[in-house]
């Protein structure tokens, strides 16, 4: 069973991922044991999450208003529901 990964991608924390539920709680009981390792990881989520795209709100208001305005101009010109994507700006 793989796991969700997109958030710890997204943080910049790609060694938080693990491949089962098993692998997931061995992972969380080392960390428990290695408060300098937590803390780190931590620490680079704090730094993280202002430096990436997942907390940027004004980045994520302008990708949701030009995908409900593609919606809404298939809407008008009589197309059906279509995937949109939205590029990065």
């Amino acid at each position: 069973m793989k796991l969700p990964t997109s958030l710890l991608r997204a943080v910049d924390l790609p060694e938080l991922i693990t491949e089962t539920p098993q692998a997931y709680e061995r992972f969380a009981v080392e960390l428990a044991a290695n408060p300098a390792r937590l803390a780190e990881i931590r620490r680079r989520l704090a730094d993280n999450r202002l430096a990436g795209p997942l907390f940027d709100t004004r980045l994520f208001t302008r990708h949701i208003e030009a995908a409900y305005t593609a919606a809404y101009e298939r809407h008008l010109a009589g197309l059906p529901p279509d995937h949109i994507e939205v590029r990065r700006s």
